[in-house]
């Protein structure tokens, strides 16, 4: 989404209390709900096969933990938004990053997520405010953020 224009003469918002927590809920609830149903179907169906032995019963089971493992690890994103800056932790890594290293906070049309833009030059994704499932929800979280963004480090209203 392209940064909102501010009305002429009007201030950035504060944005929300800190700290907060930004995280894609309604994908969150249903990747964990997939992967609880399919552990219990597995684990059903091989407990219910006759003529299988323990281990071929344990392999049910194990694929269904596995499956619930990769949805779990896809539902980890989110941005934590606190006084001392922001941790982006996405699928496998956490970073932590002061508000000045934040120059700006972009979600434009058809972005999977927010992006970062940093003061090295670099950008970071930022996989915990997506609009997949909740478009509306992540706009307004990339708004807060962006807010925070601007009160607390180098984005355009602290310059």
């Amino acid at each position: 989404m392209p940064a909102p224009t501010p009305e002429p003469g009007a201030e950035p918002g504060p944005g929300p209390e800190l700290p907060v927590t930004f995280r894609p809920a309604r994908t969150r609830i249903v990747l964990l709900s997939v992967g609880v149903a399919i552990l219990a179907t597995l684990t059903t169906v091989a407990m219910m096969l006759e003529g299988i032995g323990a281990g071929e019963r344990a392999s049910f089971v194990l694929t269904g933990l596995l499956f619930l493992g990769v949805l779990a690890l896809l539902s980890r994103p989110k941005v934590v938004a606190q006084e001392s800056g922001v941790t982006v932790v996405n699928l496998t890594t956490v970073r932590h990053l002061e508000w000045a290293e934040v120059v700006r906070v972009n979600l434009r049309p058809g972005d999977p997520w927010v992006l970062l833009d940093l003061a090295d030059g670099t950008t970071l994704p930022a996989m915990g405010i997506q609009p997949g499932i909740a478009k509306q929800q992540a706009i307004r979280d990339a708004r807060a953020l962006r807010a925070l963004a601007e009160r607390y480090g180098t984005g355009p209203s602290s310059r």
